[in-house]
């Protein structure tokens, strides 16, 4: 006789699991007590379930944030203007990013406890390299930034993990003023021509 829950059970498990684990990094506490044991206890499971279902809290950590990026995800890949595929890069440049940084705002614990998990540096951490290569693609399209692959790069560090938690839960900046100060610093980027080379000056 075998105790391997039916399939439906699992499932149901999961989801328990995703929103056990969604509820406790909303409430805004350490991102670092969150553990398996506490997500565990909170969606009346074993912790033997967890680590069958997702491997270890890494693994829990990107199936929840797969989860809640899903929509943001479908909007980007299939949606309408600004952030559907069919829009210019001059407009969805800035569109993604104000994207990404709600995100961010929106689930502030999970995405630190991420970004924090990937080995140390947030740019090895599964995400980044999907929406770092969506971003190079859109920026090689603009005459301006000469270097689309650094240019994405700097872009998306104004919405890292950590300095949106500095700037939001340490120093109080409004949501609002946080999206005109990326959508300005952006639009900045975008339209400065690329540096001329002094040596052709003459």
């Amino acid at each position: 006789m075998t105790d391997r829950k039916p399939r439906k059970d699992a499932a149901r498990n999961r989801q328990a699991v995703l929103a056990a684990a969604d509820a406790l990094f909303a409430r805004g506490e350490n991102p670092e007590a969150v553990t398996m044991a506490s997500v565990a206890a909170a969606a009346d499971v074993g912790k033997g379930t967890l680590f069958r279902a997702f491997g270890d809290r890494n693994g829990l950590l990107r199936a929840l944030y797969e989860a809640r990026m899903e929509p943001v995800r479908e909007a980007v890949e299939n949606g309408p203007p600004p952030l559907g595929p069919g829009t210019a890069p001059q407009q969805r440049v800035p569109a993604l990013l104000d994207a990404v940084l709600c995100f961010k705002l929106d689930n502030r614990g999970l995405v630190l406890a991420l970004e924090e998990s990937g080995s140390s540096s947030p740019y090895q951490a599964d995400h980044y390299e999907h929406w770092h290569g969506l971003l190079a693609a859109m920026l090689s399209r603009l005459p301006g930034p000469a270097d689309s692959d650094f240019t994405a790069h700097a872009l998306l560090a104004a919405t890292r993990a950590d300095l949106v938690e500095h700037l939001a839960g340490h120093e109080g900046v409004p949501r609002e003023t946080m999206r005109a100060q990326l959508a300005a610093f952006t639009a900045r980027v975008l339209n400065s021509a690329p540096a001329r080379d002094a040596s052709n000056e003459h």
